[in-house]
């Protein structure tokens, strides 16, 4: 899957698929055939993490 390599796009990009097809970071990247820590390591860079209660990456 080819996803984007900036981390801000990244971030609006994994938020976009999450809001509009997954309940869950778990199923968006098993789906994907994605690495959740490579995207979670990458978003951290500019301050971004997993809020699982809204289901999207925040700033921290």
């Amino acid at each position: 899957m080819n996803i984007p390599k900036d981390p801000v796009m990244l971030m609006s990009y994994i938020n976009t698929q999450l809001r509009d097809n997954y309940d869950n970071l778990d199923d968006l990247v098993k789906s994907l055939g994605l690495d959740e820590r490579e995207i979670t390591d990458k978003l951290k860079t500019c301050g971004f993490t997993y809020n699982a209660e809204l289901n999207k990456f925040t700033s921290v």
